[in-house]
């Protein structure tokens, strides 16, 4: 579904990400796991259209999306969970959905809240409420709800266990499985690294921008290195 070559991102003179390569296939969850600063973040921000390239390609679903606007990529099939959820705080629960599905038909985003709501309880029952006012794990799936009401191929998540309580970051985990065994994509980005490799098929470590380690989840698991750097020893 994706296919990403040698993409570099800059902000002024500093280069954050230098010339990654990656795939992302149809149905699957793929993560991307590095320290603070590896250039997460960024990459993600590149595929979304928030950060510009300075060079490289972006192939998503056949057709190169390098140049196009965030929005523009919205419609092509890509949205984003941001890092820190970044919910309209002053708007209605409802009224944040509604805007994820702004470049939908008005009968398809009345069909997709219905669904957000379902996988959701908590966003029905407080739906006229201010985003603002929601706690932590609930803004974290309003978040993730605001982008599915796009209905992308491609959902990008970044961090959506950052700052949560341990049984609300097993609920997230589990509603992603979920997610991906009904056919959804996903390219996680994600600090718990041992809960995005028991989810994804596939794993990028990122370092200083670059990638350094890269495989199928379950091997990568198994690399004694790759334990005490991302880990952790049991």
């Amino acid at each position: 579904m994706l296919r990403v070559r040698d993409l570099q991102v800059a902000y002024g003179p500093v280069i954050a990400v230098k010339n990654v390569s990656l795939d992302v296939a149809s149905g699957a969850i793929v993560s991307l796991i590095g320290p603070n600063g590896a250039g997460k973040s960024s990459i993600l921000n590149a595929l979304s259209g928030v950060a510009p390239l300075k060079s490289g390609s972006i192939v998503f679903n056949g057709r190169d999306i390098s140049r196009m606007s965030a929005h523009q990529r919205v419609s092509a099939g890509i949205a984003q969970a941001p890092e820190g959820r970044r919910v309209l705080a002053g708007m209605s629960v409802r009224e944040n959905l509604e805007l994820g599905g702004y470049r939908r038909p008005a009968k398809e985003v009345r069909e997709n809240i219905g669904k957000m709501e379902e996988y959701f309880p908590v966003l029905r029952q407080k739906s006229k409420m201010a985003a603002g006012s929601l706690s932590g794990g609930e803004q974290q799936m309003l978040a993730i709800a605001r982008g599915l009401m796009a209905r992308p191929g491609l959902l990008l998540l970044d961090e959506p266990s950052l700052g949560l309580a341990p049984l609300v970051v097993r609920f997230i985990f589990e509603f992603l499985e979920r997610l991906r065994d009904e056919g959804q994509t996903i390219l996680l980005v994600e600090q718990n690294a041992r809960e995005a490799m028991e989810i994804s098929s596939y794993a990028y470590v990122i370092e200083s921008g670059r990638i350094v380690v890269e495989g199928a989840s379950r091997e990568l698991r198994r690399d004694a290195a790759i334990e005490r750097a991302y880990l952790g020893l049991a």
